[in-house]
């Protein structure tokens, strides 16, 4: 009997195959892939379990905490409140947010927020786990604070902080909480499944985070950037499981979601600003995304990232086409290719701490050869 259940167009059928030997195999415990091809669901996949102990079967509705993918919906926001002329990237922050121009943050623009320029990779403040769920807190914490390095010049990956900065000046020109602006003008447009604030009624089809093998932490400088980043506050990966981390709005870790939901939102992406007969926003706004922001190691990850307006784009880690862009959150990946009209999304509940790696990007390049084939 196949561990894998859903549907996928008779292109795409292979797809089927390598997803199910993901999780024979045990690469993968539960997990869900989608595919749009030119706005059309081709590939709508999912299988697998629930928990670790599997015991529990992954099913069409089952939604999980897709860790730093939450972040690529920052960034659709962002493009939408461009589009509409509410908001600059080439502005300084305080424009939108006057409290951030303290300790030498005036010039801080709103691209290095979007870029992880901005010297902000983690609170300088003494904050506790829960902090995270009290938005006032996290903000006027980052507000105070003053960068590490001149913005603009270095890249650190704002693993956490990137979502409140974002997520704030959003709710200053909005007058709405990140949350309450993506339900309304993006997740309910497009009836997707997908959470910034997660309701205790919808708890009954989490799946549960597999943490993965090895430690984040593992030969970094207690000093160090890389090292700070993971631990102001220290990250634990079992919060997922608690109901503060799923009701609270931290957008850039705590979405959840699943392939379909993903895929479905990011497809504006892949179709220029427009998906499901409504335009998000213009070709010319989206084309931002492919406007470098930082190109080298970064000071956080420890490998090289090119970073548009928020989403990744191609370097040598990540030959991907020159339309292309994606993100990561440990284990579950978003891309889009606006040259091949595709968006691929994968979910999967077994955590990956290693950058790139290899589980999604398997699914990924077969998804592109059927593409192509």
């Amino acid at each position: 009997m196949s561990i894998v259940q859903g549907t996928t167009s008779e292109k795409f059928d292979r797809l089927r195959d390598v997803f199910e030997e993901q999780l024979r195999s045990g690469e993968e415990v539960g997990a869900s892939l989608a595919v749009y091809s030119k706005g059309e669901l081709v590939v709508d996949l999912w299988g697998g379990f629930t928990d670790e102990a599997m015991t529990t079967p992954w099913e069409r509705d089952t939604i999980v905490n897709v860790w730093s993918v939450t972040k690529t919906m920052t960034f659709l926001v962002a493009l939408m409140l461009a589009d509409r002329g509410q908001l600059d990237f080439h502005a300084p922050v305080m424009k939108y947010w006057p409290e951030f121009a303290q300790n030498g943050k005036e010039d801080i623009e709103v691209r290095h927020v979007m870029g992880h320029t901005a010297g902000l990779p983690f609170w300088s403040a003494p904050l506790k786990p829960r902090d995270l769920a009290d938005w006032e807190c996290c903000t006027n914490a980052l507000a105070a604070q003053a960068p590490l390095w001149k913005p603009g010049t270095a890249s650190g990956y704002h693993l956490v902080t990137q979502g409140f900065l974002i997520g704030e000046i959003v709710r200053r020109v909005t007058g709405m909480t990140f949350g309450e602006f993506f339900r309304a003008e993006v997740s309910s447009v497009l009836d997707a499944d997908f959470h910034i604030g997660l309701p205790a009624s919808e708890d009954y089809r989490v799946s549960s985070v597999i943490p993965a093998a090895g430690n984040v932490l593992d030969g970094l400088d207690p000093d160090s950037i890389a090292y700070r980043a993971w631990t102001s506050p220290r990250l634990d990966f079992t919060w997922p499981q608690d109901r503060w981390w799923r009701a609270a709005e931290i957008p850039a870790s705590n979405g959840h979601g699943n392939a379909r939901s993903v895929a479905t939102i990011q497809s504006i992406v892949a179709n220029r600003g427009e998906f499901n007969g409504k335009r998000f926003f213009s070709e010319q706004t989206g084309d931002q995304i492919f406007e470098t922001q930082a190109h080298d190691v970064d000071l956080v990850l420890g490998i090289e990232a090119h970073f548009g307006m928020g989403y990744g784009l191609a370097s040598s880690l990540t030959p991907v086409g020159p339309r292309t862009c994606y993100w990561a959150g440990l284990g579950s990946l978003i891309i889009m290719d606006q040259d091949l009209g595709i968006t691929i999304g994968y979910t999967p509940n077994k955590m990956q701490i290693v950058p790139g790696g290899t589980r999604g990007a398997l699914i990924a390049r077969a998804v592109i050869e059927a593409a192509l084939s």
